[in-house]
């Protein structure tokens, strides 16, 4: 009986302990969400260039651009996954569970993308692109939740109410090549800021 409760309390410690490990440990996306930011803010300003004809090319142009900033991300990834690897606190609660919900988000998107794809090429309009960013950012605002559930910080609270306030706002734009400005906006605001704070905050062991 009393191996029991010992084992019981030790049980209860290690969960306490992940816990605690979880809101401390520094989390790790920061270079992630950096690298996303400027590859897709940079492609994202690509595409209003040649929306208002600034730049003229071909019409496939523009589902060129997006493939290929999709390419760049991926193999970003691979080598900020790899360096992330050896950094303190990766395998912490808190940056597992934010892992996934990035993860999960970084699909659900893809998948997204590839749906409108086929939609547009099917139908023969290209306009369904247009909800793109507001997937983007509302899943965004998602991720940012997860991420202030696990950190208990205030911060990324607002930054889940500004991407899902930006997701808002670039549907206002839909019909507009504004909306690809508005939405490299938002995605400083969401993604590239956020991103450098997380890096910032980076220690180099856990507190």
């Amino acid at each position: 009986m009393t191996r029991d409760t010992q084992t019981i309390q030790d049980d209860i410690a290690y969960m306490r302990a992940l816990a605690h490990e979880g809101r401390h440990a520094p989390l790790l996306a920061g270079p992630i969400l950096v690298a996303a930011a400027i590859i897709f803010g940079g492609a994202s300003l690509g595409q209003w260039a040649l929306k208002t004809d600034l730049i003229a090319l071909n019409p496939w142009a523009a589902l060129w651009l997006w493939i290929g900033s999709a390419l760049v991300f991926a193999a970003a990834l691979v080598v900020l996954i790899g360096r992330m690897k050896g950094r303190p606190g990766y395998n912490s609660s808190g940056n597992r569970a934010v892992g996934a919900a990035w993860y999960g988000v970084g699909f659900g998107i893809f998948v997204t993308w590839l749906a409108l794809t086929a939609l547009s090429v099917k139908s023969g309009s290209w306009a369904w692109m247009a909800v793109m960013p507001t997937v983007v950012l509302t899943a965004y605002g998602s991720a940012w939740m997860v991420a202030a559930a696990m950190t208990r910080v205030r911060w990324m609270s607002v930054t889940a109410l500004m991407s899902y306030a930006g997701a808002v706002a670039v549907a206002w734009f839909a019909d507009s090549p504004a909306i690809y400005l508005v939405y490299a906006l938002v995605l400083a605001a969401v993604a590239l800021i956020p991103g450098l704070i997380l890096m910032r905050q980076e220690p180099s062991e856990i507190v």
